[in-house]
């Protein structure tokens, strides 16, 4: 017989994240994944990283192993407020900042403590995907604002706003976002902060990308906009994290904000992993102390642009007008459509057989999904397999067109 368990309503019957469901196939032999939004190892500042862990740990042995406060160690906390701090141009204080285990924890605190179920919450429309799952599982109300090549379209936010719709909070990734690469311009990230203002709903920016720029002109984050609009600060949560510059196995990240969230968002982590790795967090500040990050990530830039343009290339010279891409000014993602009718799931299956992966970009929505989309990305696959990865493509497409249907 089997057991009759009692879950949460929200886990009767849960999804899990589309992409991480991918996983199992990057195991297959030879197969070159496009698909997961991984950093590219060979980019892992290993050596620096080693030192900096074996000399914390040699100086500090029981502050790095024994547990640590929750709202992250001082000196860490101290770094980041740094980093934070020429990110807005220098300008401003960041006095008030949590570390968190990785980014994904700070939005997952927040829901906790600033959701209850029914809530509505807006997020663009394609989103990332882990968002989308977290807050299904939280109960809200999700809302969808298109998107285009300027990010968030805040006009038609404020028509839904004007309808009658009351978040209680908004998602957004301004900076190359996951999945378009699309950066919000400064005409929306003002807009989008007044909106918050006059309809008092909480704006958490996500900021995982925003150094990774490879062209065009760099964007103020909205916690630096935020000071130049009255009461934005307040309406305000930022979120970052190291995944993606430095390494995501430190699972480091933070969050900026006012004190009485940032509070409450301490108290429900205390509940949760008591307090991100010592020391790894102690590891990570003396990186940032020594200089490391700054000296290592224009290689970083620059191998994933060179990566970036080949793919651009290679997706041109095999498809044509067939493929319509979005070319990103940076972060670590290729936004693509089909114009020839192709369904990106269907295409799956067969790209699967050629050994190439991707994600569909059903994955991206919350509702009524486009099925001609698809998210690719450069960041972990070198030059080559990027060449190979797209011809693999081009024949998997070629024979799921030619299969009667």
């Amino acid at each position: 017989m089997t057991a009759a368990y009692c879950f949460n309503p929200a886990f009767q019957s849960p999804q899990g994240s589309p992409i991480r469901e991918l996983f199992k196939y990057t195991q297959q032999p030879g197969m070159i994944s496009f698909a997961g939004g991984y950093p590219a190892p060979a980019l892992f500042d290993a050596d620096a990283l080693a030192r900096s862990a074996a000399a914390v740990l040699a100086q500090s042995p029981a502050a790095c192993l024994q547990y640590g406060a929750t709202e992250g160690t001082a000196v860490l906390a101290q770094a980041l407020r740094q980093l934070t701090r020429e990110r807005i141009g220098g300008t401003g204080e960041v006095a008030d900042l949590i570390v968190t285990t990785g980014s994904q924890q700070g939005f997952e605190l927040l829901l906790r403590v600033m959701l209850s179920p029914g809530d509505g919450v807006v997020i663009e429309r394609p989103c990332y995907p882990a968002a989308i799952q977290a807050l299904r599982l939280a109960g809200a109300d999700l809302l969808e604002v298109p998107g285009d090549e300027a990010g968030m379209d805040t006009d038609a936010l404020e028509r839904l706003l004007i309808a009658g719709a009351r978040p209680r909070l908004l998602y957004v990734v301004p900076t190359f976002a996951n999945p378009t690469g699309a950066t919000l311009s400064l005409a929306r990230r003002r807009h989008l902060l007044a909106l918050a203002v006059r309809y008092q709903f909480l704006v958490i920016e996500d900021d995982p990308y925003g150094q990774l720029r490879f062209h065009g002109e760099v964007q103020p984050p909205l916690l630096q906009v935020a000071q130049e609009i009255p009461g934005a600060a307040d309406w305000l949560v930022y979120l970052s994290s190291l995944s993606k510059v430095v390494a995501p196995g430190l699972r480091i990240g933070w969050m900026c904000g006012a004190p009485e969230i940032l509070r409450r968002a301490v108290i429900a982590k205390q509940t949760g992993d008591l307090c991100t790795a010592p020391w790894m967090q102690m590891a990570a500040a003396r990186y940032l102390a020594d200089g490391c990050l700054e000296a290592h990530l224009p290689a970083i830039i620059a191998t994933y642009r060179e990566r970036c343009e080949i793919m651009l290339d290679a997706l041109r010279l095999a498809f044509g007008d067939a493929l319509s891409l979005f070319a990103p000014e940076g972060g670590m993602f290729i936004w693509a459509s089909w114009n020839d009718g192709t369904d990106a799931t269907a295409l799956l299956h067969e790209a699967v057989g050629q050994n190439v992966m991707y994600v569909p970009g059903a994955a991206f929505y919350a509702q009524d999904a486009d099925p001609a989309r698809l998210r690719l990305s450069f960041a972990n696959a070198q030059p080559q397999e990027i060449i190979e990865g797209v011809a693999r493509l081009q024949q998997a497409h070629r024979q799921w067109r030619a299969t009667p249907r």
